[in-house]
């Protein structure tokens, strides 16, 4: 007699069929962790029982597949169900035997973990079968049972005979041609290998192998029951244990990468959250990786099945190329175990990730500086951005793993390793920005920096200004840019004496800027042998304006510039001369020393053709 559900109705069914799991594979990793918990209840029985007479390898899962009349029957030699059991069981939506086992052992054994929460699991197989079989035998009884269900119209119970305790499960797949790929034996091998690889029981199928017949060129063909899964997962066994080729081939392997990474991390925590975790920092950057399409997240597990195949909320932006798996026994997961409930759990695993990766970048900079060095050709980048992304909120984290070339050592140093090596009584770090290192090298200002002794970062990356300006400082020093109106290594009687010459000139310098674009000119000492540079006045570098200008806007902004000429430069007398005698030429000139400094800082001039004519007009006389 057909029995009707326990539960709302249609409209429940439908629902988890067609909206809790947005993926149809994953139903076998629903069949085969049912399978693996019927097992473990058997398992833990007999570690409690002297009268049950069995050890873990007498346990198996089996997947047949009989193409011809689109069957996937899954079989197990677990506990199995009593009719009552049945009954609750699978005739109430939502009703799990496997939380309530967990619910009445959780003070007596803590040996066997338990996959399954919910009792919705089951049903997703209806996503790609049209009728679901079940015949079960409980472990010591003498009746099985038949179960059978195709779908919202209720179900039958039925007294059947099976040899041997366990469940044999056994889906139609409906006869429809996207699901002809669920009768196909490689498609399935790839789904267990995909989600329940490590689950600690064989799962077993027949495969077809090929071989040549002895002293024959003909090709057998023979079937042999092989187990598909792992098992035993890594991340898992003990350190000692793995070798770096089994963690190299691992990482190949799962995430597709054709060189070796470049760091493990291998970790286990317990406490409030318990987990397990294997990491991996590649040797390169994915061809997308500083791209919208790039898709951070590490691979999560609960108790050795995934649940996941990429959850972003476990890594920060800043560390998104970081490749690995969490498993965790600990998360609280929703109804369908395939999106996570945003709970303190997973927080805290994330956390812990986060604060374990740092760690480790720290001591393998402190360790292994040359290894580091690749780490961070490859992604230094994204740590940079972590710094000023989220308004600096995560600065403080990252600003002892990012570099900057030293003028000093000529090789990346941290801004820990400049400090340490400062001059004594320098009270600021100095700094240059331009596209490459040898272009900084020739701007006028570095020449006196280097002459006095002190140690100049070169900033190249496009990031770097804004990384320095969100930090403010570093150890109580404060960043100073050698092109900003804040540098100056003047005595104070040198400042003095300077102030006193500007005051002098300002007719002069006012005359001057009615001839080109500038927010001042002015005398200085920051030059040592060339007669001009630019500098800036504000939070905004000539270096930032570059940067800026060259995002795909239409806002463009505009550094407030000073001109400023070597006091000490012949062409400071020339200029003051013009000024008495010749305006024109003053303007000729004020206009060729305008257009060598922007050209210097890497700026376009407005007129190339008024400054490559008034060029040649000076070379002719």
């Amino acid at each position: 007699m057909k029995k009707q559900f326990k539960a709302e109705s249609k409209k429940l069914l439908d629902l988890m069929i067609n909206s809790i799991y947005s993926n149809k594979e994953i139903f076998l990793r629903e069949m085969i962790s049912n399978a693996s918990d019927a097992i473990d209840k058997l398992y833990y029985r007999s570690l409690t029982d002297k009268k049950i007479n069995l050890k873990k390898e007498d346990f198996y899962i089996r997947i047949d597949i009989d193409k011809e009349n689109r069957k996937l029957i899954i079989s197990d030699n677990g506990c199995g169900m009593n009719e009552s059991e049945l009954e609750v069981n699978l005739g109430t939506i939502a009703k799990s035997g496997t939380q309530a086992f967990r619910e009445e052992n959780k003070d007596k054994h803590q040996d066997i973990d338990i996959i399954g929460q919910f009792g919705v699991g089951f049903y997703s197989a209806f996503m790609v079968s049209d009728k679901i079989d079940v015949v079960t035998k409980a472990y010591g009884e003498k009746q099985a049972y038949h179960w059978s269900s195709t779908g919202v119209d209720g179900y039958t119970i039925e007294k059947c005979d099976k040899e041997d305790y366990g469940t044999i499960i056994t889906l139609s797949i409906k006869d429809d041609e996207s699901m002809n790929e669920f009768l196909e034996s490689y498609r399935i091998q790839g789904i267990i290998k995909k989600y329940s690889d490590y689950i600690r029981y064989p799962i077993q199928m027949e495969i077809e192998h090929q071989h040549k017949k002895e002293d024959s060129e003909k090709i057998e063909t023979h079937k042999e029951l092989t187990t598909i899964n792992s098992m035993i997962p890594l991340w898992k066994k003990n350190k000692k244990e793995v070798t770096d080729d089994d963690y190299g081939h691992f990482y190949q392997e799962k995430f597709y990468d054709y060189e070796k990474p470049l760091h493990v991390i291998h970790s286990h925590a317990e406490g409030l959250s318990s987990y397990h975790a294997l990491m991996y920092i590649p040797s390169h950057a994915p061809y997308d990786y500083y791209t919208k399409e790039y898709e951070k997240g590490l691979a999560l597990y609960a108790n050795g099945v995934m649940i996941m195949e990429k959850c972003s909320d476990l890594l920060p932006d800043y560390f998104s190329f970081v490749k690995g798996l969490v498993d965790s026994e600990d998360l609280s997961l929703n109804i369908s175990r395939e999106m996570l409930q945003q709970d303190k759990t997973l927080h805290t695993i994330a956390k812990s990730i986060e604060k374990k990766i740092k760690s480790e970048l720290e001591n393998l900079l402190k360790e292994d500086k040359k290894k580091y060095l690749e780490f961070f050709k490859a992604f230094g980048m994204q740590l940079k951005f972590g710094v000023y992304n989220r308004f600096g909120m995560d600065k403080d984290e990252l600003k002892d793993l990012i570099l900057f070339y030293s003028n000093e050592k000529k090789e990346l140093i941290t801004l820990k390793e400049y400090v340490e090596n400062k001059k004594d009584g320098q009270d600021k770090i100095y700094y240059a920005v331009g596209e490459t290192i040898d272009k900084i090298d020739l701007l006028p200002q570095v020449e006196l920096v280097k002459d006095k002794g002190f140690d100049l970062l070169y900033l190249t990356d496009y990031v770097d200004e804004f990384v320095l300006q969100t930090l403010g400082q570093y150890e109580n020093m404060s960043f100073v840019n050698i092109a900003s109106e804040s540098f100056n290594l003047d005595s104070e009687e040198e400042k003095k004496k300077l102030e006193e010459e500007n005051e002098a000139n300002k007719e002069l310098f006012d005359k001057m800027k009615t001839f080109i674009d500038v927010n001042g000119i002015r005398l200085t000492h920051r030059l040592k042998n060339h007669p001009v540079c630019l500098s800036n006045e504000g939070s905004l570098s000539v270096g930032m304006e570059k940067v800026l200008n060259n995002m795909p806007t239409d806002e463009k902004v505009k550094a407030q510039t000073v001109l400023e000429i070597n006091a000490n430069h012949p062409i400071a007398k020339t200029l003051k001369d013009l000024y008495q005698k010749d305006l024109e030429k003053l303007e000729e000139y004020t206009k060729l020393l305008y257009n060598q400094a922007r050209l210097i800082e890497g700026l376009s001039i407005d007129n190339p053709v008024e400054f490559s004519s008034m060029i040649c007009e000076l070379m002719s006389k």
